[in-house]
């Protein structure tokens, strides 16, 4: 009889090279792995007994993680070479705004949302809020490590089997089922540089009673943050490499509108220069005009997240006879994270500790201008708050409280003589209470410059304003008066109920039995953002208005496998599925197909090969999301280069002086099409010496009609280079293109020619397309004297990726710094090894992150590596002391001479964290060795 659905990993032992650098333990030898019963690996239903199949599959099992030395799952994943798509780190202000504490996977740089994931092959919640306030994704950021059996990640399409959402591939996570005895793991850690101290405690046993067994599991996380005021590359705006972004952050100034310069505050700065750490004094700006303002103020925001809470994961079995058992997963989960966000730039003003004077009711496009009666001038007035006003930096930060809920549970059994069936309804759910620091605007407002006194003939709110008073530090009270925390309280649920069958002998050809698997689902998804009301009006809060959405859907789907043996040494593998959606008054539905090819010609020789198609529903916040609204300082690249010929436009963004501010608007949009992809796979996988492994399998992926959210920055480059009809480089540009009609109908100006607003959304695109090859091996040498050793190695070399936005639209290369986008890397790679001996082991892995594109994206910044390395030690054979240490050489992020924004380097790729170092006690109560 089979093993539980995904119960059983494809086994190091057997094929070292269907692992990532990553895997440097082994556990189980050539023995264990022939007694593999026939197992279900993802990307595919059907059980079976050989270990590889058409489609490479990675696998990541628990030691192999603890040998790494990784401590999360969102660093398990970034070592994967195929992860070669950009993921959110903590520090990324516009994701940590919009989804606090959150971070996403991407795999084949195609997007997070076309990435599956799984948690024991069953879909979970997405993260209620929406990616960069656009489309829908899943957090792996809250999945608990300490109770993860392995990980498995298929690259390609597997819409086949899983349905939807599975274009790039499909990473799914095993929880543990069982435990002999009881394991306690108490993990501490810090780093080098300072912050970050964290404490992790795992607790896990396992019972069985009878015809009743289980495992239960529970995680204590505690963990502090660490702020960019630790890190010497980024505590200061000193650190920044252009003269723009070396200017102090602005703490306070006034601008007379009429004369349009700021007005020089004086003696006025020495009555700050206390704030922030001491370090406000007068400063000047590029065109010599004066403000108060502090190299250390824009390091106040955290680069890695302060996360509290616990989670309880439960798999329990009752077999009420041979062939029929009742089964449940239970996985609950609270934590709270905070971080902070950012205090702005120096000509920005943040939300989170800032205030500037604005007045929607005041005319257009000019509401933050106001009339002095007091001076007789139309001035705008900007203050940054510092941490001795706030009272504490803690008061203003971002918290958010996780709460998620996974149930599974269902009956399983054997009918007939071979035919294995399991009825199951899962549940997950995902709720969010988000607490945003904003500022009272009226009351802000009321206390730097006393009540309205209505409004002049030109439309402008009238004040009599006391210009000493915006250079006034305020008590913590007084701060108090206009701060807030604005409550989102997001949710969204998955439900499905499914009925799975499947047989290894559906009937038989003169090579062999004939597999089979069959599927039918039905699921229903919602989502609500529930914002604060507040935040949905333009006058309640300084800063963004934000946007509401919500929705649900409903899904239908049936999917059937066949594994047919044509010859002894060649086997195939069919899938079709087909699903359907219904949303609104529309119900899209496709079939998808996939097909491989496995190929024996040798007992050390598997050559194999698959194709299949792909199919995805838009994410609901593409289709539901309500007009969300960003107050933004904008660079017009049409007015600069039009002014300065000679002018890049990174040379534009880091001159300042054709900024605009622009009121954008961001809206869903319901005409949206479905996606369609098709994947192909071609490889081989060879053993040629004992112990020796290596697999080559090469990848193509092609997505049409993706939907992507348009970008404002590139919208407002576009319209330049349409206007101009030639790009920064040179290059002509038609601008009847589509792209062309499009940006220019996008960005809006006055009748001036004067930048005001860009309005985006989401959008078909006629293709992106991948392709390259990935390289894994593995060698294993076992010596009496020396002890054992593992080597390991993943190879990813991406050969193209491009997109087109429209049909007839060039072609862009994004591995190109050519491209007006941010650049994917190329090539991603790691490297293990691990040895043990008796009581002593040691591992050391290194991550090879090939060059990337800097941030005017004309030249690459060089490649790095960055080194783990780990040891243990067991004192006896239920008790083991490790030791392990992530980023050996304290590297930090590569320079960039044009990364002008903070924290000036690539926060996709790169962080400032430094070196780190973790100490863990496992200690076992009864049941096997460790």
């Amino acid at each position: 009889m089979r093993k539980n659905a995904m119960v059983a990993s494809i086994q190091l032992a057997l094929l070292g090279m269907a692992l990532p650098a990553s895997a440097m333990a082994q556990s189980g030898g050539d023995d264990a792995t022939r007694q593999l019963d026939t197992v279900q690996v993802t990307g595919s239903r059907i059980p079976r007994a050989q270990l590889e199949g058409p489609a490479p599959v990675t696998v990541v099992n628990a030691e192999q993680i603890k040998a790494a030395g990784f401590t999360s799952v969102p660093d398990v994943l970034r070592s994967l070479s195929q992860n070669n798509g950009y993921t959110q780190g903590q520090q990324n202000t516009t994701s940590a705004q919009s989804t606090p504490g959150a971070q996403a996977v991407d795999l084949r740089g195609l997007g997070p949302n076309h990435t599956l994931v799984l948690i024991n092959g069953r879909r979970v919640a997405d993260f209620p809020l929406p990616l960069e306030g656009k489309s829908n994704f899943t957090d792996i950021g809250n999945i608990p490590l300490g109770m993860i059996d392995r990980i498995e990640v298929l690259t390609g399409s597997a819409s086949a089997v899983y349905g939807s959402d599975a274009m790039a591939g499909v990473i799914n996570f095993i929880l543990k089922k069982s435990a002999d005895g009881t394991t306690l793991d108490y993990r501490y850690g810090d780093t080098s540089r300072g912050g970050g101290e964290s404490h992790d405690l795992t607790l896990t046993t396992g019972f069985e009673d009878g015809d009743f067994s289980g495992i239960i599991g529970v995680e204590l996380m505690n963990k502090r943050p660490v702020w960019g005021t630790r890190r010497k590359v980024q505590d200061s705006t000193l650190d920044g490499p252009t003269p723009r972004s070396r200017l102090p952050t602005l703490v306070a100034r006034r601008y007379d509108v009429d004369a349009d310069v700021a007005l020089d505050p004086g003696d006025q700065c020495a009555g700050m220069a206390g704030l922030n750490q001491g370090s406000t004094h007068l400063a000047e700006d590029l065109y010599g005009e004066p403000y108060c303002g502090s190299e250390r103020v824009t390091a106040q925001r955290t680069i890695n997240n302060e996360r509290k809470g616990a989670t309880a994961y439960g798999s329990f079995e009752y077999r009420f006879g041979e062939n029929l058992s009742w089964f449940a997963d239970v996985q609950l989960g609270r934590q709270e994270v905070k971080l902070m966000t950012g205090n702005g730039s120096s000509s920005a003003v943040s939300d989170n500790m800032g205030w500037e004077f604005h007045d929607p009711a005041s005319t257009d496009n000019n509401d933050k201008v106001f009339y002095n009666a007091r001076t007789g001038g139309y001035e705008i007035w900007q203050r940054q708050f510092s941490p001795e006003e706030v009272g504490n930096l803690a008061n203003r930060m971002n918290t958010t409280t996780q709460k998620t809920l996974a149930v599974t549970t269902g009956l399983k059994g054997l009918f007939g003589d071979s035919w294995n069936w399991e009825a199951a309804y899962n549940h997950s759910q995902y709720k969010a209470d988000v607490k945003m620091p904003r500022i009272k605007a009226d009351a802000a407002n009321r206390l730097f410059l006393g009540d309205r006194l209505g409004y002049d003939a030109d439309g402008y709110a009238v004040y009599d304003a006391d210009p000493a008073r915006l250079f006034k530090p305020l008590t913590p009270s007084e701060f108090a008066s206009i701060a807030a925390m604005s409550h989102f309280r997001p949710e969204a649920k998955n439900d499905n109920v499914s009925f799975t069958t499947d047989t290894p002998a559906l009937f038989s050809l003169p090579a062999g039995d004939v597999g089979f698997a069959g599927v039918v689902e039905y699921g229903h998804q919602n989502y609500a953002i529930r914002p604060d009301p507040l935040a949905l009006t333009a006058d309640a809060y300084y800063g963004p208005q934000y946007g509401d959405g919500r929705g649900s859907r409903n899904r239908w789907s049936a999917a059937g496998e066949l594994r047919v043996p044509l010859l002894s040494s060649l086997q195939a593998s069919l899938a079709g599925r087909y699903d359907r959606y219904s949303f609104g008054d529309r119900a899209p539905g496709k079939f998808t197909y996939s097909a491989g090819l496995e190929w024996r010609p040798l007992d050390t020789l598997l050559v194999r090969g698959s194709y299949g198609t792909g199919f995805r529903a838009p994410d609901m916040h593409y289709l539901f999301a309500g007009d969300d609204y960003y107050r933004k300082v904008s660079t017009d690249y049409y007015q600069c280069r039009r002014d300065q010929p000679g002018f890049g436009n990174g040379t534009c963004w880091d001159n300042g002086g054709w900024d605009a501010n622009t009121l954008d608007v961001y809206a869903g949009n319901r005409n949206l099409d479905v996606e369609t992809s098709k994947s192909f796979t071609a490889g081989l996988v060879w053993s040629p010496v004992a112990n020796l492994d290596l697999a080559v399998d090469y990848y193509k992926i092609k997505v049409m009609n993706q939907v992507l959210s348009q970008d404002r920055e590139i919208l407002r480059i576009t319209e330049a280079n349409c206007r101009l009809g030639v790009t920064d480089t040179g290059a002509a540009v038609d601008a009847n293109s589509p792209t062309c009609v499009d940006a220019l109908a996008r960005v809006k100006r006055d009748a001036n020619g004067d930048l005001t607003s860009i309005h985006f959304a989401p959008i078909n695109i006629a293709r992106e397309e991948t392709s390259g090859v990935d390289v894994t091996a593995g060698y294993r040498l076992e010596t009496a004297a020396a002890g054992n050793f593992r080597f390991s190695g993943s190879y990813t070399w991406a050969h193209r990726h491009t997109r087109q936005q429209y049909p007839g639209d060039p072609t862009e290369d994004m591995l190109a710094v050519t491209f007006s986008d941010t650049t994917l890397p190329r090539v991603k790679s790691n490297l293990g090894v691990t040895w043990d001996r008796e009581a002593w082991g040691a591992s050391l892995f290194g991550d090879y992150l090939g060059r990337v594109a800097n941030y005017s994206n004309d030249a690459w910044t060089r490649a790095t590596w960055r080194f783990n390395a780990g040891a243990r030690y067991d004192i006896n054979d239920h008790l083991r002391l490790s030791l392990s240490i992530n980023n050996l050489f304290d590297k930090m992020p590569p320079r960039d001479a044009t990364w002008g924004a903070y924290p000036y380097y690539n926060t996709s790729w790169f962080d400032a964290i430094g070196r780190s170092y973790f100490v863990q006690v496992t200690w076992k109560l009864g049941g096997t060795p460790l």
